[in-house]
């Protein structure tokens, strides 16, 4: 396959090209300056701009543009950054495949479009929930309207976290167990829907080569968990104690707006329609997630 990625150089972008690549397929990247090679595609999404000639012959468009959610306190400015470094590159190269008459896109998306579920199961049939995140989620999938539209097969990556190795949200956690700082957040009820880096990539994998796929697919492990099992699974495989409690306000207080959608709720999100495709699980539970990644 001859793949186009937006994202390139974030966490999945890099992990995505390099399987690519090791599995002999092209890459090309979309980068936001001159191009430096012929695996180089030059794009401006503040200007609107992507020359749709420059994806002649290219199979897939994998899309994982966007600024990080939690890595910074929420300002209006942050907010607004948050949304369109998502909403507008979407659009952009939504108009740019369909004009190319590109076969797939590959859009990246998040379980928060569901917001805050509580102790309720949901899959991609379930509606759009309610905050700032969950209409992030709806205008970054409508974005996209114009390759749907044009008949290309769409597919929204609706991610769970992420965890790896090296980067994402386990680096700061491993600082703070190895000190002794290990705890649960908040109540430690809220439900994480979490996959292994892994099997991220394995299933954006499966879903450029597979025909039937599209529409919204959560890539999530099949067994969410609760924010005190994640913390007591953590513990037990850095081998250090998770006794502390952060309560509400004192998370409030420090992240702000942020800590009330990304750390005090979560989604009990299930891939109901990545094991309806066949998809087979690397890592199936958060053991062997974390394994994989400790």
């Amino acid at each position: 396959m001859r793949v186009a990625i937006a994202g390139s150089s974030g966490l999945i972008g890099t992990a995505l090209a390099a399987r690519l690549r090791a599995e002999g397929h092209r890459v090309l990247r979309l980068v936001r300056r001159p191009a430096r090679g012929d695996d180089e595609i030059p794009w401006s999404p503040a200007t609107d701009h992507l020359d749709a000639a420059q994806l002649d012959g290219v199979d897939a468009v994998v899309n994982l543009c966007g600024v990080g959610i939690g890595d910074r306190r929420w300002t209006g400015a942050r907010k607004q950054l948050i949304r369109d470094s998502r909403v507008e590159p979407t659009g952009v190269i939504a108009r740019a495949a369909a004009a190319a008459g590109i076969p797939a896109l590959i859009n990246a998306g998040a379980v928060g479009y569901y917001g805050d579920t509580g102790d309720r199961v949901v899959d991609e049939s379930s509606p759009a929930g309610s905050g700032f995140l969950a209409g992030v989620c709806v205008d970054w999938e409508s974005a996209a309207s114009a390759a749907v539209d044009a008949g290309m097969r769409v597919v929204t990556c609706r991610s769970g976290v992420v965890l790896a190795p090296r980067g994402g949200m386990l680096a700061p956690l491993k600082r703070l167990y190895s000190l002794g700082l290990g705890g649960r957040l908040g109540s430690g009820h809220q439900y994480m829907s979490w996959v292994s880096l892994d099997d991220e990539i394995r299933a954006m994998m499966f879903l450029l080569r597979n025909p039937d796929a599209r529409g919204p697919v959560n890539i999530t492990g099949p067994a969410p968990v609760t924010n005190t099992q994640f913390n007591a699974a953590l513990g037990r495989r850095l081998h250090r104690p998770t006794p502390w409690i952060v309560p509400a306000p004192a998370l409030r207080a420090v992240l702000g707006e942020f800590a009330s959608e990304g750390v005090l709720t979560g989604q009990r999100a299930i891939p109901r329609e990545l094991e309806r495709l066949g998809f087979d699980f690397q890592h199936a539970t958060i053991g062997q997630a974390l394994d994989a990644a400790v």
